[in-house]
């Protein structure tokens, strides 16, 4: 797989919004160009965890946003959820890959079931349809057997499953270390290089 150019990330409404936000941020500065989608839960969310007032407004989020992480024109293209003329919501003009991030045991259903309800989904969706790496990072314990079910009949298509399970070996000594962890797996996930994380195996 080549390494992507244009990746879309959809945040939703579950805990965790530090490893979306922490990976927009991490694409940007590896210059890639980055397709922001984000539910109406997940502004609930941001400003619970992180602080972070996300405008319903989506140009004002691509400002916002692109101005934190200095973003070059145009590398950050923010899209409301029924924003259907959106360029994710075609097989004629897919991103390269798509991650959700964090991901709802919802939107993992509505996406294991085939709808489009929003942009996400039929972001999701189209991802799927036209071959392109999907990665779905859900933030939930326990897994009921439903939630183990749809992630396997996901997973069955080629979709990455790859719940936000740090690891410790790396020896984590702020939040941040952990969120990076769980960023670097992602990366890792689309082959954009980083060095956000000690490699199993190297020398300090």
């Amino acid at each position: 797989m080549p390494v992507p150019h244009t990746i879309a990330v959809a945040l939703t409404g579950a805990s965790g919004m530090p490893y979306g936000i922490r990976l927009v941020e991490t694409l940007l500065a590896e210059g890639r160009q980055v397709w922001l989608l984000y539910s109406q839960v997940a502004q609930v969310v941001a400003r619970q965890e992180m602080d972070l007032s996300l405008s319903s407004r989506p140009d004002e989020v691509a400002k916002q946003l692109g101005a934190r992480f200095g973003a070059a024109d145009g590398q950050l293209r923010v899209f409301g959820r029924e924003e259907w003329f959106a360029p994710p919501a075609s097989g004629s003009n897919p991103p390269d890959a798509m991650v959700v991030c964090p991901c709802t045991m919802g939107t993992l259903a509505s996406i294991a079931a085939g709808l489009s309800d929003n942009l996400i989904e039929r972001a999701a969706d189209v991802v799927i349809k036209e071959g392109r790496p999907l990665v779905l990072v859900p933030r939930e314990t326990p897994f009921s057997a439903l939630h183990l079910e749809n992630m396997l009949r996901l997973a069955r298509l080629g979709v990455c499953i790859l719940p936000a399970n740090p690891a410790f070996y790396t020896r984590p000594e702020s939040v941040q270390d952990v969120v990076d962890f769980v960023v670097a797996r992602i990366l890792d996930q689309l082959r954009v290089p980083n060095t956000l994380i000690a490699r199993w195996g190297e020398n300090d």
